[in-house]
């Protein structure tokens, strides 16, 4: 996501992406998590990425 912050931990197909932006202000949970999905969608649909879980913050919720 051009601008966000992030930090991505994990391995093996099982990863956290820890993601700060200004994208998410004013966004649903769900909202937050489809544009975080969107920019991972290859690396799911091709298997190398089976599980991901995210923290969807915008900068003042990460202060």
């Amino acid at each position: 996501m051009p601008g966000a912050a992030v930090e991505v931990s994990g391995g093996e197909g099982k990863f956290v992406a820890n993601v700060v932006s200004d994208a998410f202000a004013g966004l649903t949970p769900i909202k937050r998590h489809q544009l975080v999905y969107a920019c991972v969608n290859d690396e799911i649909t091709s298997g190398e990425l089976h599980a991901l879980t995210i923290v969807a913050k915008t900068p003042d919720e990460a202060d």
